[in-house]
């Protein structure tokens, strides 16, 4: 798989258009870290680590809703595999009501997150 991050959020995305309460991807620890972020930030209910019917590990993230209305509105991914994006830190748009920001070599973190370990860094 190229792109486990964008196959991860089109499954997030369908299956909240289906009304789905959970959803289960193939599991990995960059999935978790930006699993980590979606919880953090309120996106999802959470997840938890299971081993799939075929005996690899999974995940089972538990979807949010709110009055019946998928609490992830919109997802888009802007740097893909075949079309890297690459921005500092004061170029990451704002975007409506908070959204997170993904990367770092091996890491993912929100805006405001990098945003504190920038000034942090600065002292």
């Amino acid at each position: 798989m190229n792109d486990p991050i964008g196959d991860m959020l089109t499954r997030i995305r369908n299956a909240q258009l289906r009304g789905r309460s959970t959803v289960m991807t193939p599991g990995s620890k960059l999935r978790v870290w930006v699993l980590d972020v979606l919880a953090d930030e309120g996106y999802i209910r959470g997840y938890e680590k299971v081993t799939g019917s075929d005996g690899h590990p999974a995940i089972e993230i538990s979807l949010k809703y709110f009055d019946g209305t998928p609490v992830i509105r919109e997802v888009k991914r802007v740097s893909k595999p075949g079309r890297r994006v690459y921005l500092g830190i004061k170029d990451i748009p704002q975007v409506r009501q908070g959204v997170c920001r993904l990367s770092r070599h091996r890491k993912v973190s929100c805006r405001i997150q990098r945003l504190a370990l920038q000034m942090w860094v600065a002292k």
